[in-house]
């Protein structure tokens, strides 16, 4: 755990919620990027020259925020930042009508009206991460983040992709920053065990078996959300 001695309080506590898989029933990036392209269907074309790095991820000469990147670049790459401003104001309010867990939005409910403090931390970009955040009611956020070039979007991250070990650093800067707080996380995948690793309270939401058997040892609550 981050920073066990003194003892913790008990409320309020400092509590993170992963987004994709955990909060969304599924990547809201591809939902965000096919969304815009659907729109301006001659950036269709863009998904098939992404697949070369598909390909490369494939083979393990790439990784995941290169491919992010890399289908950002592609897709929606020279679209201006107001462009991109009113797309995610259109695509936000679908996402939480027909693409959140109920049982995740009451669960943010409950932890806000506890007078927790909540951040969103996800691996997804900052294209739509920080309205996503305000509008669930989120004090904070942390995210990965994308390059643009003057007024147009360039793609690429120019930031770590925020999972695995980046992540843990995440809970760790901002657990700093509250001293004292007890600290509680929700996931649902391996890569969110290196920060749940660093709570008082892990939450992994509908986890497979090879999952909850990853978490053995975690103070962990397991939790099927519909």
């Amino acid at each position: 755990m981050v920073d066990r001695d003194p003892p913790r309080e008990p409320a309020p506590q400092l509590v993170f919620f992963d987004l994709d898989g955990t909060i969304s029933r599924r990547d809201t990036l591809i939902g965000y990027v096919f969304g815009f392209a659907r729109r301006r269907p001659s950036r269709l074309f863009g998904f098939l020259r992404v697949l070369p790095a598909v390909l490369a991820y494939a083979l393990g000469r790439s990784d995941r925020g290169r491919l992010k990147g890399e289908l950002l670049h592609h897709v929606m790459g020279g679209a201006s930042r107001e462009e991109l401003a009113q797309w995610t104001a259109e695509y936000l309010p679908m996402l939480r009508e027909r693409g959140l867990f109920p049982d995740a939005l009451a669960a943010i409910d409950a932890h806000r009206r506890a007078g927790d403090h909540l951040v969103l931390m996800s691996a997804t970009v900052d294209l739509y991460v920080p309205a996503l955040a305000a509008a669930l009611g989120f004090d904070d956020y942390r995210c990965s983040t994308v390059g643009f070039q003057g007024d147009r979007l360039e793609g690429r991250l120019i930031s770590p992709n925020l999972r695995d070990e980046h992540k843990a650093l995440a809970l760790r800067e901002l657990a700093a920053c509250f001293p004292g707080r007890r600290l509680m996380g929700y996931g649902n995948s391996s890569a969110d065990l290196p920060h749940l690793r660093l709570v008082d309270q892990a939450v992994l939401i509908n986890p497979s078996p090879g999952l909850r058997k990853a978490a053995q040892g975690l103070p962990v609550v397991f939790k099927k959300w519909m």
